[in-house]
């Protein structure tokens, strides 16, 4: 039994290195965090710095806690300048990640915010009872005053984080309110007149002025909050100064056990609290450059009206004592009262601090100089907060700026391979393929077949066809073929992904699984394409694909496994049956040798990309106005970027707003089935013109941008005329009027 009780205490301390290292890693980590959160505002120019990386969770709490260990360690000796400096420096790295974390606040709901606080709230008061102690026991014996300002404005910081969330739900009511007054007043920007570019300009900075961090982050208290931050690291600068420079204080010549690792941590730390400053400051400084010098202490409405609410609100519990009621509400209310009082307090002081700094404004101005330009026409989209309109100039410079910036970066990033795939065929012939690729002529494998197509899979089909058939002469334009298609499913899946109604879901997934297979390994069914292409002829290559394909298909389908739906048929099934289909009908047409079936092919697949692009416009107006408020901003920023990469292509293809009855490929087809029996064949036999039919979305040659459905090499405007009667009579006709689409007939002036 002694001989257990003899125990080395000398090695109790050999891990505190460690233990030191691991909270330097810890203190460095936070310093990263905040500093992309830094770096990436400054970058997209959003000077209120939304936390996207360093945010109040159990995760960032956690790594706080760990960062923050050496000022609630009550026992451990730290007797040098830089041990009680890492003293200091732990609780002023509270205070500047509490000014960081303030507008991540704006991004959470009421249980979510109310847990977080509350875990934040309880290190903070850990932390300070701690400090005292410490003061009190003489673990603490310098920088007493320093301590005890600290402890001070890490209260005060947690009162006004506590203070932001009570504002932000009222907040956000209001701006909702706002925001759809507004989109009911802006119902004519679905017309076709409205240009979408400033469509989406508008939109961006609804949902810019709207977003959640960018409300918190003007408040009064977010950006007072930028001053303590900036004194706290003042602060420990002096304190530094004192020990290292100045040599003005004593300190003890023994060593603490966390020996080498102290250093580390004190400059580590000093990094954090260096960093995390920087954002907390610009956004007191961005906000007050724009405020009028003659402030104004109102506090508004939202600023209490949640704890009015809760005021007004039964009490969550119940009494049987009517006596116990009374005085229930009485306390109640009274310590809501006490709230309150402190929350207006709070905001007043927020008000005033921000005042007394306004004769830094000038300074703030040409700071901010480059943030120029705006748009007045804007000036009625921008939400905001009653007592936020000195900062309406302000909101909607970088709102403006913030559209033409993500516009930019999509014109510099555009789909090259994509746009020549368009542009080599498309423009000059239209989008006859959407229709082409899947004859009625071919036999079916069933009553069953599935009936509906979806953008991708015939893309997918065709693009493996391509690969099977092309002779080596051909090479590159497979490497152009296979760059395009794999750029243009970016926007094919946005689009089936925005307008399927229809429970594609499984065809869908079928064109992602063997699209992958093909782009990565050029095989289809296990099968080696290029292989194919070497040691075959393209006929006898499609002969053998539609063979095993159908012998796949059958073998599903007449097994009990079998889905009633088609829509719920495995992938593989679907895919096997497109590709079945799309073989058949390429061999039907006869086109002969491989390089006139290789030429068909991707014309007709870059007629098919640009049907589907027909539709990207609604996609665009969809992504600006469809979503939640807390998504909204990253929502059409999204549709900024996709309008600046897809601009050129929608101006060359002329596509514009266009019926709902095109969003899906199988429309294209019925559509022109439609039309052709309406046409009656006598009106195909005059030799002596050359009127061209096509699809009512077909795009005509650069030189006769106004042709869209007709075009016309010889002035024969008489039989246009004729046909526009015709279809006009049929359209009377009750039986021909119930599925037959619009259609306009333009003649050459």
């Amino acid at each position: 039994m002694s001989s257990l009780c003899n125990v080395d205490s000398s090695k109790f301390s050999e891990p505190l290195p460690w233990i030191g290292l691991y909270i330097a890693g810890a203190s460095f980590l936070c310093s990263l965090l905040m500093g992309l959160d830094t770096f990436l505002g400054f970058r997209s120019r959003k000077l209120w710095f939304p936390c996207r990386f360093f945010s109040l969770n159990a995760t960032s709490l956690t790594l706080l806690s760990v960062a923050t260990k050496l000022p609630v360690d009550l026992n451990t000796s730290m007797p040098r300048a830089q041990d009680q400096l890492t003293k200091l420096s732990g609780t002023v790295l509270i205070c500047t990640v509490m000014g960081n974390f303030m507008t991540s606040l704006g991004t959470m709901d009421g249980s979510e915010m109310m847990a977080n606080i509350v875990a934040l709230g309880i290190l903070v008061v850990t932390v300070i009872i701690n400090i005292g102690i410490q003061m009190g026991t003489d673990v603490i014996y310098v920088f007493l005053p320093e301590h005890a300002v600290i402890m001070f404005l890490m209260f005060v910081l947690l009162v006004m984080l506590c203070s932001t969330a009570i504002m932000i739900p009222p907040a956000k009511n209001l701006l909702k309110e706002q925001y759809f007054q507004k989109r009911s007043s802006d119902e004519e920007l679905r017309k076709c007149d409205e240009k979408l570019r400033k469509h989406v300009e508008k939109h961006w900075m609804i949902a810019h002025t709207s977003s959640p961090q960018y409300v918190v982050g003007r408040s009064a208290t977010c950006t007072a909050s930028g001053v303590f931050c900036l004194l706290g690291g003042l602060i420990l600068l002096q304190a530094t100064v004192r020990s290292f420079i100045m040599r003005s204080l004593a300190f003890c010549d023994s060593k603490s056990d966390y020996t080498w690792s102290i250093t580390l941590v004190l400059i580590s730390q000093a990094i954090a609290i260096g960093v995390g400053t920087i954002a907390p400051v610009i956004r007191l400084f961005n906000v007050i450059s724009f405020r009028s010098p003659k402030g104004k202490f109102k506090v508004e409405k939202y600023w209490v009206q949640k704890l009015v609410e809760w005021k007004q609100s039964p009490l969550p519990f119940h009494f049987s004592s009517r006596g116990l009621r009374k005085i229930s509400h009485f306390s109640r209310n009274q310590i809501l009262n006490v709230f309150m009082g402190m929350q207006y307090a709070v905001v007043i002081v927020s008000k005033l601090i921000r005042l007394s700094l306004s004769g830094l404004s000038c300074c703030c101005k040409r700071l901010g100089r480059f943030e120029s330009g705006s748009n007045e026409s804007l000036r009625g989209h921008v939400l905001h907060l009653d007592g936020e309109e000195d900062l309406v100039q302000l909101i909607m410079t970088n709102g403006y700026e913030d559209t033409e910036h993500w516009i930019r970066r999509g014109k510099n990033n555009p789909p090259k391979y994509f746009k020549r795939l368009l542009m080599k065929f498309t423009v000059l012939q239209g989008f006859q393929g959407v229709v082409d690729f899947n004859s009625s002529e071919v036999a079916l494998l069933g009553p069953e077949e599935p009936s509906q197509n979806c953008w991708a899979l015939p893309i997918v089909t065709l693009t493996s066809i391509a690969i099977a058939i092309a002779p080596p002469s051909f090479g590159k334009d497979v490497i152009l073929l296979r760059c395009g298609v794999h750029e243009s499913l970016k926007y094919i899946r946005l689009i089936e992904e925005k307008l399927d109604d229809r429970r594609l879901i499984n065809m869908r997934e079928a064109a992602d699984i063997f699209w992958l297979d093909v782009d990565t390994n050029d095989r289809w069914f296990g099968e080696d394409l290029k292989k194919l292409a070497l040691e075959k002829s393209a006929d006898r290559i499609l002969e053998e694909l539609a063979r095993r394909m159908e012998r796949y298909v059958l073998g599903y389908t007449t097994s009990r496994e079998k889905e009633n739906d088609p829509r719920d048929w495995p992938a593989k099934v679907l895919a096997a049956n497109s590709m079945y289909k799309i073989c058949r009908t390429i061999l039907l047409r006869k086109l002969g040798n491989a390089d006139r079936m290789f030429t068909w092919v991707q014309k007709t697949i870059a007629d098919i990309v640009g049907a589907c692009l027909t539709n990207l416009p609604r996609v665009i107006y969809m992504k600006c106005i469809c979503c939640a408020m807390e998504s909204k901003e990253e929502s059409v920023r999204d549709a900024a970027y996709l309008l600046g990469e897809t601009e050129e292509i929608l101006i060359k293809l002329e596509i514009g707003s266009y019926p709902d009855y095109k969003e899906h490929i199988d429309s294209w087809i019925s559509s022109d089935t439609e039309e052709q029996r309406l046409l009656p064949s006598s009106s195909n036999n005059n030799s002596s013109s050359c009127i061209a039919v096509s699809l009512p979305t077909t795009r005509s040659p650069p030189a006769q941008p106004h042709l869209r459905h007709y075009t016309s090499c010889t002035p024969i405007s008489g039989q246009i005329h004729k046909r526009k009667s015709i279809l006009q009579q049929n359209r009377g006709n009750p039986a021909m009027k119930s599925n037959t689409p619009p259609f306009h007939v333009r003649t050459q002036p």
